[in-house]
Order: structure tokens, then sequence, then C-alpha cells
């Protein structure tokens, strides 16, 4: 039975249709395990961002994309269905297709909606506004969450302020519907995680949290080239907040995780993040909730052409199977 699901797992990963896989995979991804987690494992949208954007993958098809890979939690990202938020139809079958997969709908990633933490308190008032239409269409899903961002400019406190009014307000409006708000460390001062765990402490809210994401701790970019994704994906980090300090502070907050990951070394381990360090500092934190897969080499394959990155498919599946060696030795 071993060589059965050594060799299944291997054509799995192998052989889905279209990939063209130029890297060689781990020699773990063929290991066997069995250790049940003490977390609920989740897959992110954006894992196969390249497919959807190429339009390899239609958004109606994440459910089923997911159930090949033998994952139930569905982590959406706004900006592949960003048109489709007031479409009932679309909702209504994307809901079905989950369903009929056995999946479920964990959350909305929102982007491109505005700044929260905006000091200017028209376009701010404008940024929460565009929100209300994701929180709908959060509850259309069954997803008991949206996650939003709160950048910002400015002086730290001021920006705090802002995106503490903005929350509250969210927070506000998704109690209508039984829908809370968390915030990822994403993008700018959110970066920061002493500032995002103290904008937490200020909100004080059970309905509000974080989305611990191994990969976001980048407070200090160079600017991109083009302002577009391509343009960003080129960008280098200049100076790092302490990723494993940053999710011990964001843990105690945590209605989620996103475990983030680029590539892996011959023997499956992460070079840039030391998976075992941060499951146990997950474990050590209480938290049983949803850990979402995100990789993101498959997009950094597709813009750099570099071999040295696995192709969506591959990449989430790696990620998969390290996460799952690594909850069997916490």
């Amino acid at each position: 039975m071993k060589t059965n699901r050594r060799d299944f797992i291997k054509q799995a990963a192998m052989g889905a249709a279209g990939l063209g896989l130029a890297t060689s995979l781990p020699e773990f991804l063929y290991a066997d395990t069995a250790t049940k987690p003490f977390f609920k494992l989740a897959v992110s949208q954006f894992s196969f961002a390249s497919q959807f954007w190429t339009k390899q993958l239609d958004p109606l098809n994440f459910p089923a994309k997911a159930k090949e890979l033998g994952i139930s939690g569905l982590d959406y990202c706004s900006m592949f269905f960003a048109d489709k938020a007031k479409d009932q139809q679309f909702l209504s079958d994307l809901k079905k297709r989950a369903t009929d997969a056995g999946s479920y709908n964990l959350r909305i990633m929102v982007d491109g909606e505005g700044v929260l933490g905006d000091l200017n308190e028209a376009n701010r008032l404008k940024a929460v506004d565009n929100h209300h239409k994701w929180i709908d269409a959060a509850a259309a899903l069954g997803c008991p969450m949206i996650r939003v961002n709160v950048e910002g400019d400015g002086n730290p406190d001021d920006v705090a302020k802002a995106a503490v009014d903005s929350l509250g307000r969210l927070i506000e409006y998704g109690g209508k519907q039984k829908i809370d708000v968390i915030v990822e460390n994403h993008v700018g001062i959110s970066c920061n995680a002493g500032w995002l765990a103290g904008v937490m402490k200020q909100v004080n809210s059970k309905h509000c949290g974080t989305l611990a994401d191994f990969g976001n701790f980048c407070i200090n970019r160079t600017k991109p080239e083009t302002n577009d994704i391509a343009g960003y994906m080129k960008t280098k980090c200049l100076e790092e907040y302490d990723k494993y300090k940053g999710i011990t502070e964001l843990m105690p907050y945590a209605k989620g995780v996103h475990a983030k990951s680029h590539m892996f070394m011959p023997d499956g381990s992460d070079p840039e993040t030391d998976f075992l360090k941060m499951f146990k500092i997950i474990k050590e934190s209480g938290f049983n909730g949803w850990v979402s897969i995100e990789y993101e080499g498959g997009l950094l394959k597709m813009y750099s052409k570099e071999d040295k990155y696995l192709d969506d498919y591959a990449g989430t599946t790696a990620t998969k199977k390290l996460i799952e060696k690594v909850a069997a030795m916490v």
C-alpha cells in the first residue's frame, strides 16, 4: 500500500495537465504522514494566481482545485472575481460548487478597495463603504469572515487611530450578518507586527483579529518600476521585521494563519522560513483554527522565468506535504 500511495502522490504532483514542471520535486513529497495536526488546513486562492490570471483556471473551479489536493478550507481572493461581488448568480454557483466538493468557505481576502488607514477622512470612509459589498458577498457564500488591509501613510499613531475607526465601522456592518473582520500583516505599516498588534488591542473586539502571514514582514521595500503585479514582484525587501517575533506578537489575536512559501530545498525545507519553529509558536499560542497554504513561487516563476520555483500546483502540493511533516513533529 505504501508503494501505491507514493506512486499516486508522484503522479498527482507531476501529471496535472498543462503544468509543464521544470523543477524536480523535493524527495519528501513521497513520504507517508499519518499524524492528525492540531489545526485545520485551507488553501489560499492566491496559490494559483498565475493560473487564474492567465485564464487557465476559472474562479468557479477553485473548489475543485482544492479538492484535488485533499484540502477542504477555501480562502478566496476578491481580485480574481472583483466584478462579481454583487453578482448573486455567480455567488450562488460558487457556493454550490464548494458544497458539492465538500469544502468549507472560510473567508474572502479583500484587496483594492481603498486605504482603511487613510488620514483623509473622506477617502477613508469611501474605502469603508467599498468593503460593504464584500461583507455581503461573504454572507452569500457562507464565509464567517473577510480579510482587509490597514495600510496608511503618516504618523503611525495617527494611522492606527484611523484604522481602528475604520475597523470599528466594518465590524458594526459585518455584525448584522455575523461576518467578522480580520487584518493581515500584508502591506505597508501593517508588516510591522508590533504596530498591528497595537491596533488589535485598541479595537478590542472578538469580531476582529489577525491573519498571521509567515512571509509579509517587509517594512522597507524598493519602489516598483510599474504600478502593477509584475512591477511589485520585481521589488526587493530592504528591511524585514523579525518574522518569528512578528508571528509571536500576532498569534494572540489570530483568527487565521497563512503558511507562505516560495521555494524548497532538496530535503523539502523552506530556505526562507523555519516551518517547524513557526508551527511551534502557533501551537504554543493555543491556536487550533485554520492554517491556509499560500504558495507564491508559481507567480514568481511566471514573471522571472526561473526554474528554481515550482509551478502553482506542485508548489502548493509541496507546501502541504511540508506542513504535514512538520505537524507530525510539533
